[in-house]
């Protein structure tokens, strides 16, 4: 499967999300989190009989694409919806599914690889699993890109030994993506020099010369990447041959996918590979609840493409392309309205 751009608008109809879940997000270094006021429910024990009158969204470093859209998506729901909102800065994706199940936020942006690892309690969730993820839908691929200074000498993932490599934010998807990937090609932190840093935090350290190379997961292009070319001569490494074939045997959340020319300061396309982004909402949410947030979102699409060009790319037709957990019920009523086949 190759991911493609497409910008289709949709339809739907909106209206007011009510009572309140419990909490949202913490204060982040990065982040704009805020304290939830307490509420009432129903029935605890019934998924579906709590409502958010505070809506937090939980998305990624503030200098990264999932904070952008996530932004845009919180304006979206303030302007449409009678209810509270913030988008919390974060380091993405592990983080993000542990907001989502301790009841800090109640939509959040994440990968589906590290999705996958939740349900099946690997990875950072290692005999953890989180049985109740649900989504209201997928969004757009996230592209695994590997740079590399002009002057490093790295050509290809094995050129990485011994080298310095950003590898994302500790059990950040990007993380997560990068231990793949050097897998894939019979390397391991033992053969390089991994370094935990932020987007922001690795294109200073390579513009600085103590970085050689830096995993970035992100829609494209990745804004910090576009201002490191600035100052900064880099490539784009390819993922590709018998590794990439590796990646997408072993793993069925990746998908073929390239960094066209001119993204960034690359003459020619580079091949990698991608990760569908998923928006996860909480499963305490009511169907009601989860219906009037999706007909918001998605009502107001124009809004939300134009946050970022990745975003672009979230269409009704690729709402549960490549999806790794069950759709809310309130999102799939939503889509089945609008035509969208489930099956």
């Amino acid at each position: 499967m190759t991911w493609t751009t497409q910008a289709t608008r949709l339809t739907a109809a909106a209206a007011a999300a009510a009572l309140l879940l419990s909490a949202c997000g913490d204060d982040d270094e990065n982040g704009n989190g805020s304290d939830a006021e307490a509420g009432e429910t129903v029935d605890e024990s019934e998924v579906g009989d709590l409502d958010a009158d505070f809506i937090t969204i939980a998305t990624g470093g503030s200098s990264g694409v999932y904070y952008q859209i996530g932004a845009t998506m919180t304006d979206i729901l303030a302007d449409e919806l009678d209810s509270d909102t913030s988008v919390q800065a974060t380091g993405a994706s592990a983080e993000n599914i542990n907001m989502i199940t301790d009841g800090d936020a109640e939509l959040a942006f994440t990968m589906g690889d590290a999705t996958v690892q939740a349900t099946e309690g690997t990875g950072p969730f290692e005999d953890e699993p989180r049985d109740d993820l649900m989504a209201i839908a997928t969004l757009y691929p996230n592209t695994v890109q590997l740079v590399a200074r002009a002057d490093s000498g790295i050509e290809s993932v094995e050129d990485l030994e011994g080298a310095n490599v950003a590898v994302g934010d500790v059990g950040s998807g990007v993380e997560l993506n990068a231990q793949m990937v050097l897998d894939a090609y019979g390397l391991s932190y033992e053969d390089i020099n991994e370094d935990y840093l932020s987007y922001a935090e690795a294109t200073d350290q390579m513009a600085n010369g103590h970085i050689d190379a830096a995993f970035v997961t992100s829609g494209l292009p990745n804004p910090t990447l576009v201002e490191l070319g600035t100052s900064t001569d880099f490539v784009s490494v390819p993922i590709d041959g018998e590794g990439r074939e590796n990646l997408l045997t072993e793993h069925d959340f990746f998908a073929e996918d390239l960094i066209p020319a001119g993204t960034y300061l690359d003459e020619e396309d580079v091949e990698t590979v991608g990760v569908t982004n998923h928006l996860l909402v909480t499963a305490e949410l009511s169907e009601d609840a989860v219906y009037d947030i999706t007909a918001v979102l998605f009502d107001n699409l124009d809004r939300i493409h134009s946050s970022h060009a990745a975003a672009e790319q979230i269409t009704l037709e690729s709402v549960t392309e490549g999806i790794v957990v069950p759709l809310h019920p309130g999102a799939a009523r939503y889509f089945e309205e609008n035509g969208v086949d489930l099956d």
